[in-house]
């Protein structure tokens, strides 16, 4: 049965300021009439900037709406084509449509935007619609803050998103007359916690230093693209199984999506590239002793996803001079080839290199608010070093962290000796992907933690991240520390509620326009 859509909207003129009542919903309270700021803490439960929002706003209503078969940024016409890693923004059929979209991001205001977080954030109403798309728009800004190893695996994720919600409208809708189809609510449920997990580190790399031989690019570059091809295949069982296989709207949509992996440097080929990367970095992430017990220190800046990014100058909204200064774009987005939005990782830094004993505030190599990369397996040792909560869930994923703490710390032989076979062999390669893992399960309790504000929010929840992690325990083979209750449902009730009330599956909640 085809899901019900709205019928298509004509598209106003882009107001400076656009209605607060479009981003009315649960969860925002009533603004003050003609309060802007109000419209930054309505697009999402972590709110952006006010300029990142107003950004996101235009560029989505330019887009005009996706499910309009007339619109070329729709998704029914954006399916019908399949785009190469030779792609350009410049087209190639003489019909000025490549040099329209090349001014999307300036009409948008893209291009004053500097932090390469809160520029993906902007990005993402194209994002969430075509991976190549995406890659062709933020070519056009010069210069663009994003790596080239984040950029491909943040469209990934968006557009990923879509689908998910697709799959998620479908079961919701028919569940309640079809029995059946619940089979596949905790499937999409763990889909999104895997969803969740990826992004958080992917948000975590993009906040943070920009510098030649930053590792967490690389972790993300590898680790997205492998968990999300899992993502994609359950998505594509699910979509079959409740009849909307390759041949209806949203499994073209699915087919599209993974026919354009290459051309966005998230296919196979670009994460065993950057699984190179990680191999070669295997003796910098082995520390000479254990990590210490954390010191009573403020949670990292890198997993506050909803503070300004730690790394530039501006702390307000990170914004550049007025003038972006376009250009045309590179050839195309991959972690293997020439980059597109500034330098992949051509070499890797050493984590706790800044301090005389390699250590930071939070116990761990390079675990400084410096910004080294180190910092971010501190979220292990914070999240083991909670104490019992009263919620079953709390204490479950205080000892999953445990368990992945002393995983990490087996790893730390491995690793000083890694490298004697060759970036080949499939020892080493192993070694570098539990420890990716590693740092994906340390993203996701540091994002949960610094989202455990007192204000209720689902990402600062168990139950998200003890899904997560229970997937990444899978992974790794790591048996979970006794029963663990099962947050499944917990998770499945708030994607529906997300779809039913036009909210995105990303971290930040950001309720969607059309």
């Amino acid at each position: 049965m085809a899901v019900t859509r709205p019928a298509p909207r004509t598209v106003p003129a882009v107001p400076a300021v656009l209605p607060a009542a479009r981003l009315s919903g649960r969860g925002h309270g009533p603004a003050a009439p003609g309060s802007r700021r109000a419209v930054a803490h309505r697009y999402a439960a972590l709110p952006p900037p006010l300029e990142v929002a107003l950004a996101a706003l235009r560029l989505e209503a330019l887009l005009g709406d996706p499910w309009d078969a007339a619109n070329p940024y729709g998704l029914p016409a954006l399916t019908t084509t399949r785009t190469t890693r030779t792609t350009r923004t410049t087209g190639t059929d003489g019909s000025g449509a490549g040099e329209e979209r090349a001014g999307l991001p300036a009409a948008a205001g893209l291009g004053r935007i500097r932090a390469a977080d809160q520029l993906v954030r902007a990005l993402r109403p194209v994002l969430r619609r075509d991976v190549a798309l995406g890659a062709a728009l933020a070519a056009a800004l010069r210069p663009c803050p994003v790596p080239a190893a984040l950029l491909g695996p943040a469209a990934l994720l968006a557009a990923t998103g879509t689908v998910l919600r697709q799959a998620a409208r479908i079961v919701a809708g028919r569940c309640h007359g079809e029995p059946a189809l619940r089979q596949w609510r905790p499937v999409l449920a763990t889909v999104f916690a895997d969803l969740l997990a990826c992004e958080s580190l992917t948000s975590v790399a993009l906040r943070g230093p920009a510098r030649p031989g930053a590792l967490l690019p690389a972790v993300a570059g590898y680790v997205v693209p492998t968990v999300v091809a899992d993502v994609l295949a359950q998505l594509e069982l699910v979509l079959t199984e409740c009849g909307h296989g390759p041949a209806g709207p949203e499994g073209r949509l699915l087919a599209k999506l993974i026919g354009d992996l290459p051309a966005a440097g998230v296919d196979p080929v670009a994460a065993t590239s950057w699984q190179t990367h990680l191999v070669r970095a295997l003796p910098a992430l082995a520390p000479a002793e254990s990590p210490r017990p954390p010191h009573t220190t403020a949670l990292p800046a890198l997993f506050r996803l909803a503070d300004p990014h730690p790394h530039l100058s501006d702390p307000d909204l990170h914004l550049s001079d007025p003038d972006p200064g376009l250009s045309d774009p590179g050839p195309g987005l991959s972690g293997s080839g020439p980059d597109l939005c500034g330098p992949g990782p051509a070499s890797v830094s050493v984590p706790g290199a800044g301090r005389p004993d390699g250590y930071g505030p939070d116990g761990y190599a390079g675990a400084a608010e410096s910004g080294d990369d180190g910092v971010v397996l501190s979220g292990l040792l914070r999240a083991a070093a909670r104490p019992a909560g009263a919620d079953a869930e709390g204490a479950a994923l205080a000892g999953v962290a445990r368990r992945l703490l002393s995983e990490q710390r087996a790893l730390r032989r491995p690793c000083r000796t890694a490298g004697r076979e060759g970036a080949d062999g499939p020892a080493v390669r192993a070694l570098a992907d539990r420890q990716a893992l590693l740092w994906l399960a340390a993203a996701v309790l540091g994002v949960q933690e610094a989202a455990d504000d007192g204000r209720g929010l689902f990402l600062g929840g168990p139950h998200w991240a003890l899904l997560a992690l229970s997937g990444i325990t899978e992974r790794l083979g790591v048996p979970l520390p006794g029963a663990a209750p099962d947050p499944r449902e917990q998770v499945w009730a708030e994607l529906a509620d997300r779809v039913r009330h036009g909210v995105d599956c990303d971290v930040y909640a950001t309720r969607l326009l059309w």
